[in-house]
């Protein structure tokens, strides 16, 4: 068998998935959208002889009615076949929801007669297994399409498979509020902070001198060696239990400085045989 990977997207309507499984495709999956459940494990075989298709990314979601009943069992199958098979979840508030609904004025697929957020409800309710089950959920709510675009190609660029965990290391700032879809949160606000060095303070953590500042500190060396040895014992045992997606968000005030810095090194510093680094800062660029 070829090495063939798959990235099933799911979740609430009007939650990113068209605009996710469209950015998929530029970064080289093979997609379908809409496809019925128990349809996923004939159609990966049939994938598998296409030399050519490596990746393939499938959206599932209540336009198929049964599709609850049966993508579980059909995705479990995929694994046990030998497939390498990733479920995410794409999620939003109720609030986002309604919104995107009202701006693009299309009727909620549960809703029928009723308003967009009859439907919104009862759509969560029928999914909440199904998100317990994701191996990763991303919250869009605080994304537009050009972002949520920018995200997804980022996460998917590189090869996926259950070989290696991915890691993504959020950078953010606590004003902001902590990232919904962060696995571990770590709080870098007792570092020096370059905010109050003038000539530091219009730059951002990716600037030489941030770096050099930050870096130099005595609590920062003892930090990172710490917080390295803490995410090198975690990281395997999360991969052993077939954990594809592990999210580190590290906070600081405004997530411009202190975040972004300790972000980058860790990235640096902790690529092994079982684990693919990467790195987002959210609000590096906000004032």
């Amino acid at each position: 068998m070829k090495d063939l990977s798959l990235v099933v997207l799911s979740g609430p309507s009007g939650a990113g998935k068209s605009t996710a499984v469209k950015a998929l495709e530029d970064t080289g999956y093979f997609c379908v959208d809409n496809m019925p459940a128990a349809m996923l494990p004939k159609f990966m075989e049939l994938v598998s002889q296409a030399r050519e298709i490596v990746r393939v990314a499938a959206v599932v979601d209540v336009r198929e009615r049964g599709f609850l009943k049966e993508f579980l069992p059909a995705f479990e199958s995929i694994r046990a076949a030998g497939y390498s098979a990733a479920l995410i979840y794409l999620e939003a508030t109720d609030e986002a929801l309604v919104k995107r609904f009202s701006e693009t004025r299309r009727r909620h697929p549960l809703s029928g007669a009723d308003s967009p957020i009859e439907g919104i409800l009862s759509e969560r309710k029928l999914l909440e297994d199904l998100k317990a089950r994701a191996d990763k959920v991303i919250d869009t709510t605080d994304y537009n399409v050009h972002q949520l675009r920018a995200l997804i190609k980022d996460l998917f660029s590189g090869p996926i498979t259950l070989e290696k965990i991915t890691v993504n290391l959020v950078s953010f700032g606590f004003r902001y509020g902590i990232p919904t879809d962060a696995d571990l949160v770590m709080d870098v606000r007792f570092l020096p902070n370059p905010y109050f060095v003038d000539s530091l303070k219009g730059l951002d953590g990716t600037s030489e001198k941030v770096i050099d500042f930050v870096l130099s500190k005595a609590e920062t060396k003892e930090f990172l060696s710490r917080l390295k040895d803490f995410l090198s014992y975690l990281i395997p045992l999360y991969w052993k239990e077939g954990k594809a997606y592990l999210t580190v968000a590290i906070g600081c005030t405004g997530g411009k400085h202190r975040s972004v810095v300790i972000a980058d090194e860790l990235a640096g510093v902790l690529s092994s045989d079982k684990a693919v680094m990467r790195t987002m800062h959210r609000d590096r660029g906000k004032p």
